[in-house]
């Protein structure tokens, strides 16, 4: 964090996962990426702490260049230079993101994200993306299942019949005739 600090010019108290909270009246924040602003990551089980990294550059609408410390392969205090980002959220509105694991171009775990903060105060607004995104379908594949959330199922319902047998009465069907006397 002293890193992002140092390089956006962005003050703000706490852990990273506190960033975008403490930045509200303060600092701009919205889910469109700029030059400059610190993206947020919210803290999850992988970093409980969360993170926040530096924009340098937006390669489209749904890629970004970052530089930040402390991320794994950057050892703890490095810092990883023109680290590729992309959007994977299903909104485009850049809550869910990847992150490069290197110059191979593969692509990291989900993150989940807050926005971007950016340095200029905060005048009530939330800036939104209005251009329209870039897909990137290997990097965010059509879900396999596109029927609506609420229709998917976790599990299938079977019924079956009851373990321990039931007795039948077997009726008699015979037919009886009385006589009259």
């Amino acid at each position: 964090m002293p890193y992002a600090r140092a390089v956006s010019g962005i003050e703000v108290a706490g852990n990273a996962w506190e960033w975008w909270y403490n930045a509200a009246g303060e600092y701009a924040r919205g889910n469109h990426p700029e030059a400059g602003s610190v993206l947020t990551f919210r803290a999850n089980g992988r970093m409980r702490l969360g993170h926040v990294a530096v924009v340098q550059q937006v390669v489209n609408s749904r890629e970004v260049l970052i530089d930040h410390a402390n991320w794994p392969g950057g050892g703890h205090g490095g810092v990883s230079r023109g680290v590729a980002v992309v959007d994977v959220s299903e909104a485009n509105d850049w809550s869910a993101v990847r992150v490069e694991l290197g110059r191979g171009g593969d692509f990291g775990s989900v993150y989940p994200t807050y926005g971007f903060i950016y340095n200029r105060p905060d005048n009530g607004v939330m800036t939104a993306s209005a251009a329209t995104p870039t897909p990137i379908p290997v990097l965010n594949p059509a879900p396999a299942d596109l029927r609506p959330v609420s229709d998917r199922r976790a599990y299938e319902e079977v019924a079956q019949a009851p373990r321990t047998p039931t007795k039948h009465r077997t009726l008699d069907l015979r037919v009886h005739t009385t006589r009259k006397r």
